[in-house]
Parts: C-alpha cells; structure tokens; sequence
C-alpha cells in the first residue's frame, strides 16, 4: 500500500530527525566471569541481567547507536543469580524479553560476540562516543577497578565533561582512575582500608554504588564466602561523597556534574532515563 505523500514526508523527517539525534553509546563490561572472595573463594558472577539490558532497550528504542566492550575483548558474563523477575518488577515477561534481546545480541557468543576491547576503543578514538555506561554484578570488583585502559578512557570523560553512567557495583569502576589503582586495592584487600591518594580527579564527586547494607542483606548469594572489601568504602575512602537511599533495595540515582550513579538493580531504569535526557 502505497502512503499518502503527506505522511511519507512526515515520516522521512521523524527518521531523520532521530537520526540526527542518535548519539553512540559505550557500554563496558567486565571481561571476568567471577570474584575472587576471602580466605579463597570464588564466586561465580558477571553482569546482572537488568543493569544491562534494561538501559540497553531504553538506548535502542530511543535510536542509540551501542557498543560493547570489555578491558581485553573477551565475551562477558551473565551472573545467573540474576535472571530473575524479581529484578523486572515481578514481570516475568520482561524478563523474558530481556533474555531473547540479550541472546539476539550474541554478547556472550565466542563465535559471533560484537564486544571489542577497551584498546580497539582507544584506536577509534574516545571523542566518538558520546557516553559510557558501566553495568553492575560483582565482575566489575574483579577487574574493572585496576583496569588501566578504562582508567585512561574515564579520565578522557571526565576532561571533556562527557556522561559518564554506572550502576550497583558498576561505580567501583571509577578507581581505575586513581593514580595508583592497584596499589590501592591492594590496600583495601589486605586490610580493609587504604591511604587516600591525592588528585583522584572524582574527589569531592557526590556519587552511590551498592551499600554496606545491602552487602550485608545479599551475603547469601556468595554461597557461604566474603567480599574482599564493599564499593562503598573504597569509594569513600578515595574520596567520594557517598549517597544512598532511605531504604535498602530502593532506586536511588545521583548525578554530579558528568557523573550518574545508581545504587543498585533497582535503579538501573532511573539511570538509563538521566543517560537518555543527557543525550537529548
């Protein structure tokens, strides 16, 4: 059936204007697929199923172009624990639909995975990106947080005033910016605090990340091990103005000046809503 010319144009335009507006976005993962845990542990984690994939619909939907990358270019992870509705609200069904978006992705397929590496980034060129987003899940307290290569592109971010987005244990990733990261994770893994070190460029940053107290409540998923250290006090530690909800588990969502960060599952719609209004 052939359109009305009138309606023909009009469409034609609200294309081109989305297009027009489209930004690129950088999601990046975790490249790990567990947490090393006290006393020898191990955890079997990666990404939460909704920190991912519910900004990666809102990022489509409203025409986003997205990347995938990981600090060395290998497949990322889904942590099991959460595939499960209670993160959609209940909604099985979305959390159905998540899965079959995921799957049609081909993010965690040796064979066919879009995921780059965070040097293939660099050799693209930071200023190509309009925005990064770092998704939670325990992986990113793996690797993330040492990694020099994210440090050099979030510190790119923070010079050129670029939106920079992360959610639940996604935050950690900001140490990598520290002057000396793996010095001070070190630190923190042997004796639970570390000397602040001077110039961390988000110093004085209000910001959030999973808290102590919701640690405290998710224990159980470690099967019986202990987190090394918690987001919240190596964040506040290096510098950070940390924030949290009223309530334990309620979305919680802070912005300062570049910088968006979510407490936890829940606040990964709120997050995606504040990266879609910065990209307008």
């Amino acid at each position: 059936m052939k359109l009305p010319r009138s309606l023909a144009i009009s469409l034609a335009l609200a294309a081109s204007t989305l297009s027009a507006h489209a930004g690129n976005v950088l999601i990046v993962l975790s490249g790990s697929d567990h947490l090393d845990l006290k006393d020898g542990k191990v955890f079997k984690t990666g990404f939460y199923l909704n920190e991912l994939m519910q900004p990666v619909k809102a990022l489509r939907d409203a025409g986003h172009e997205i990347t995938f990358a990981t600090p060395e270019g290998t497949v990322p992870s889904v942590d099991a624990t959460s595939i499960d509705k209670m993160y959609f609200g209940g909604d099985e069904a979305a959390m159905k639909a998540a899965e079959a978006q995921l799957s049609e992705l081909s993010l965690m397929s040796s064979e066919k995975s879009p995921v780059i590496s965070l040097a293939r980034v660099e050799q693209i060129g930071y200023d190509h990106y309009d925005a990064v987003y770092v998704p939670g899940g325990h992986a990113p307290m793996q690797d993330l947080l040492v990694s020099s290569e994210l440090g050099n592109l979030l510190r790119y971010f923070h010079e050129n005033g670029k939106t920079t987005a992360l959610a639940c244990h996604g935050p950690i990733a900001l140490l990598s910016t520290l002057p000396d990261a793996r010095g001070f994770v070190t630190q923190f893994e042997t004796s639970g605090t570390a000397k602040a070190q001077t110039d961390w460029i988000y110093a004085g940053y209000k910001l959030t990340a999973f808290s102590n107290q919701e640690e405290e409540v998710a224990k159980g998923l470690l099967g019986g091990g202990e987190m090394k250290f918690y987001p919240q006090d190596a964040l506040t530690r290096a510098g950070g103005q940390f924030s949290q909800a009223d309530a334990a588990f309620s979305a919680h969502v802070v912005t300062d000046r570049e910088l968006i960060t979510g407490q936890n599952p829940a606040s990964a719609p709120a997050v995606a809503q504040e990266l879609l209004d910065r990209l307008k």
